[in-house]
């Protein structure tokens, strides 16, 4: 059986994503090269940055199309996790937001990646 642990987000550039999202998440890759970076995340997913110059098949469709997500407890963590965010350099698409889940914000990659904050109400 074939076990489903990392996601691979394609990126103009793995070393800056690689510093970006080390920087966000307080993580430094398990793997890093000029082409491609791999994260370890808490939950024990993979988040991999790979160039997408070099991936085969070529990507068909840009970043932004889908979410990652982040589970956090409270709803005071998604307000502090945005702030945070937001002073390390993430484009922030919607600040914190009671949605009919619960408390959430949006923040973007250097590509446009959507990175979704949440905690469940």
């Amino acid at each position: 059986m074939t076990q489903s642990n990392s996601l691979l987000l394609y990126v103009a550039d793995p070393v800056e994503s690689a510093r970006f999202y080390g920087g966000l998440l307080d993580l430094e890759p398990v793997e890093r090269s000029p082409t491609f970076a791999m994260f370890v995340l808490p939950s024990g997913l993979g988040l991999g940055l790979w160039g997408r110059g070099g991936v085969e098949p070529a990507p068909l469709v840009p970043a932004g199309g889908g979410e990652l997500g982040f589970k956090v407890d409270e709803p005071a963590e998604v307000d502090r996790l945005c702030a945070l965010w937001w002073s390390r350099g993430a484009a922030i698409a919607l600040p914190p937001t009671d949605l009919e889940f619960g408390r959430t914000f949006v923040a973007c990659d250097p590509d446009g990646h959507r990175l979704r904050v949440y905690a469940l109400s």
